[in-house]
Formats: C-alpha cells, structure tokens, sequence
C-alpha cells in the first residue's frame, strides 16, 4: 500500500521507493522459491532410496532446521491449536508419499501438473463443506483444468500400466494437498505463526511417514555418500529453500498474485526433467499441460 500523501514532500521523497523494493524482492523469492521446489522431482529420481522413504528423509532432515528458524522468530509462541497441525502434517505425508510414487511411475512433467490441480479441490471444498459460493470464473477454470488433463493424460491411457496409474496417483496428490492447504489456512487462524507451522506439520509428517517407509518394500537407506547428498538436496533445497522462500514471499505480496506465480514451479520441473532425463514434451502433453496451466489460473482468479 502507498503511503499517505503528505505536503512536505521532500520528507516522503526518499521513503517512497522501499515498499516497491520490498516488493520487488518478494516477487523474485516468490519465483525462487518455485524454481527450488521445482527441483523436488529431480531429487526423487535421483534417489536410490524408495519413493515413501525420500519423502521421509527430506522431512525428517528438515525439521531441525524448521525448529531452529522456529524457536529463533518465535521463542515465546503463545498456546495454538494441535488438531490443524496434526492435519497439516498428516495430509502433507499423505501428499509427499502418494506424489513421490506418480515420479517414479509416469513423467516429471505429469506429475508436477496434476498435483497443481490442488487449488481446484480446496475451492470446491470450500462450497462442499462450508457452502461458500463458486463463481462462473471458477467453474470455467475449473472444467478447462479438467480438460486439459484428459488431453495431458490421453497418451497413457492407450500405454495403461505403470504410466496411467502414475497420472492417477498425481492426481490423488492434489486431493491430499488440497487437504493439506486447508489444514494450514486452519492453523493460521488459530494463531500459528508461518516458522512454527512449518516446523510443527514438517515433525509431524516425519513420524507419519517413518513407519510406513520402515514397512514399504523399497530401500529405507541410500547406498552411499551420493544417495545421502541427494536426500539433503531434496530436504534443503526444496522443503526448507523453496518453502522458506515462499513463505516470506506470501507474507509481502498479494496471495491472488502469489499463488498464479507459482504456476512457474511445473513448467520449470518439466524444463529440468527435459534437460537432465531426456524427458521430451509431446505434441498432447504440451497442448494439455497448457490447458491445465490456464484453467489453474482461471480457477484461481475466480475463487
């Protein structure tokens, strides 16, 4: 917001250009904070451990780091609600666990698109459970996503096996994240700050996924100093990077620009995919990611 106009202007000239700084600034983590989750795919690929047991890892190595950043801006939180909390963390394990499954099974690209589905689900939530109203804006995005992701899956439907069920379960991982958003703007409201939120749902995820990793039948451990140094890749530059970032970004620009930019993390994990694994963008992949693309905006310029 601009500040109030004054009559001595010479008194306001210098501090007027700060909070387009601050912007500014906001605006570039905001893109960084998406170029570094964007990575997150990279580093599941690049994992010798399991799909549950990277997603355990990155959340697991992150937390003391979170609870570092917590106790340093909020050494004396005042009492919040755990139930927010513990939904946050469960929905976002259900999340990282199902979404690191669909990399393994079908494209980067794929995956990373059908989870940016979830902002849909949390508008239609919202009219489900608290029968707030849906707009024709909304509706609109809505059913060009919904398109667009039959055009971006229709080639995996004639391939069926691993493919199509890795599309189903990135679409899964919307409904999960969506569950998680929800949970988050919950924990917010009831006081939660941005550090101790963090920290709390990224514990809680940890504990969740441990035993379902520990049961899976994939590998728990990497098999050496590389595997380690990709599972600290993900956890850092992705879950404590990228969400730190973000969540600095939020806290200085408006959420309807914010949550558009964000659009930028699929098409930059499918440009790494491309440039690092060979992963070739279709014909109908590229004609249904950008209809995904659009709907997402659309949908969340009328919710």
């Amino acid at each position: 917001m601009a500040p109030p106009a004054c009559e001595n202007a010479g008194v306001n000239a210098p501090a007027a250009p700060a909070p387009t700084r601050v912007e500014s600034l906001a605006f570039l983590c905001l893109l960084a904070g998406g170029c570094a989750i964007a990575f997150a795919p990279i580093f599941v690929r690049l994992s010798d451990a399991g799909p549950v047991a990277s997603a355990f890892w990155r959340t697991a190595i992150a937390a003391p780091l979170l609870w570092m950043w917590a106790l340093r801006a909020d050494p004396s939180p005042a009492p919040i609600a755990i139930g927010p909390l513990a939904g946050a963390g469960l929905f976002f394990a259900c999340d990282l666990g199902v979404w690191h499954w669909s990399i393994m099974f079908t494209s980067v690209a794929n995956a990373t698109l059908l989870a940016n589905l979830a902002p849909i689900f949390v508008t239609l939530a919202g009219w489900f459970l608290f029968r707030r109203s849906v707009t024709r804006v909304f509706l609109v995005g809505m059913t060009a996503a919904i398109v667009g992701m039959f055009i971006l899956v229709g080639p995996n439907f004639a391939i069926g096996g691993a493919r199509l069920a890795g599309d189903a379960l990135g679409a899964l991982t919307a409904v999960f994240y969506a569950g998680y958003m929800l949970s988050i703007k919950s924990a917010r409201d009831a006081g939660a700050t941005t550090a101790r939120l963090m920290a709390w749902s990224t514990t809680i995820t940890a504990i969740a996924l441990l035993p379902v990793a520990l049961l899976s039948p994939q590998p728990m451990l990497p098999q050496g100093a590389q595997g380690w140094m990709v599972l600290v890749g993900l956890a850092l530059v992705t879950q404590v990077l990228g969400q730190g970032l973000i969540a600095y970004a939020f806290a200085h620009l408006p959420a309807s620009l914010s949550s558009v930019s964000l659009l930028i993390q699929p098409v930059m994990a499918a440009i790494f995919a491309w440039a690092l694994f060979g992963e070739a963008i279709g014909a109908a992949q590229f004609v249904g990611g950008a209809v995904v693309l659009a709907g997402i905006w659309l949908a969340k310029r009328g919710s």
